[in-house]
């Protein structure tokens, strides 16, 4: 019924999401900073979302919106046996008014993940014009 590569596939699945709850790997941590800004302007009160990328379900590591200067900094840690693989999603309303958000998604580089609860470093995105068009950006009404 299922192919080799389907069982490695669930097997791999599994381990990777019940190796927190058994104590097996090893504790990560990642940190992001920036500022958001909407035609020049600072972006207040943007949701930011820190994930930790998993093959089934992403797993969220912290939640925060930006500053009244559209600044912002996240981090969160996690217990992973590979090397975790961070994301940070950004919802925004800049030149937009549909119902939902415009989402863009930043994948973290891997040297900015250190080992232990506490980041060492801290990934800094720079300033983001939300009203530019980004590749990937999508829109989200569940967020």
């Amino acid at each position: 019924m299922f192919s080799s590569s389907t069982y490695f596939f669930l097997l791999f699945a599994l381990i990777s999401s019940t190796s927190a709850l058994l104590g097996i790997g090893r504790t990560q941590s990642v940190a992001v900073s920036g500022r958001v800004i909407c035609n020049g302007q600072p972006a207040s009160g943007v949701k930011l979302k820190l994930y930790e990328k998993e093959s089934t379900f992403d797993v969220l590591l912290e939640e925060a919106t930006s500053d009244a200067n559209g600044q912002f900094r996240l981090s969160g840690s996690k217990t992973e046996i590979s090397t975790i693989d961070p994301k940070l999603n950004i919802y925004h309303k800049c030149n937009y008014n549909g119902l939902c958000y415009k989402k863009i998604g930043i994948t973290i580089p891997d040297n900015y993940v250190s080992s232990g609860k506490t980041p060492s470093k801290t990934y800094d995105i720079g300033t983001l014009n939300l009203a530019n068009q980004y590749t990937g950006q999508t829109t989200d009404c569940i967020n």
